[in-house]
């Protein structure tokens, strides 16, 4: 089942939720900064393990931490692409960030998860466009990988909600 709902990802009671995080993995601003701050220390020093071990995360790529003090089990870390304006693989990469998340989720157990829309605030992806690769990347992913019984996404905004929802519509129509 996918849904949409517009709140505080952090507050949400899923296995999973996803951190839209930087390269360092040590915490910033937004969906980041929220997570480190509402999940305690125990999920940076959780990732300054993972940091030392292999470095930076790639863009793309997932790493799972615990919840820490968030209701959440896990939270996987990835990193989405700055936009720079679609010259550069940033919807392939997108794309790949939804799907390793997803499959870090399967591997720690996950049946639950919940996404903010990665790569859409201070990256500067057009929300349009990333909805729309979050979407058919959740999509085929779960088709494919049976075990998620909920994949929501968690927007901050109203106009977010506005373009998410839009784009849930379409789809419904194009039958998932």
């Amino acid at each position: 089942m996918l849904s949409l709902v517009r709140g505080d990802i952090t507050k949400q009671n899923t296995d999973a939720l996803v951190n839209a995080a930087n390269a360092s993995l040590m915490g910033g601003g937004g969906v980041d900064g929220a997570i480190h701050r509402a999940g305690g220390p125990r999920i940076l020093e959780e990732c300054r393990a993972i940091r030392a071990r292999q470095g930076d995360l790639q863009t793309g790529q997932a790493v799972a931490t615990s919840g820490g003090n968030l209701k959440a089990r896990h939270v996987i870390h990835t990193v989405g692409p700055v936009w720079r304006g679609g010259a550069s693989r940033e919807d392939e990469l997108l794309a790949e960030a939804y799907r390793n998340s997803l499959r870090a989720a399967l591997a720690h157990g996950c049946a639950t998860i919940a996404f903010p829309s990665i790569s859409t605030g201070v990256y500067g992806f057009p929300i349009e466009r990333a909805a729309r690769i979050a979407l058919n990347s959740v999509r085929e992913f779960v088709t494919t990988h049976p075990g998620m019984r909920e994949v929501r996404f968690v927007v901050f905004s109203e106009r977010d909600e506005e373009v998410y929802r839009a784009i849930f519509q379409e789809s419904e129509e194009e039958t998932w």
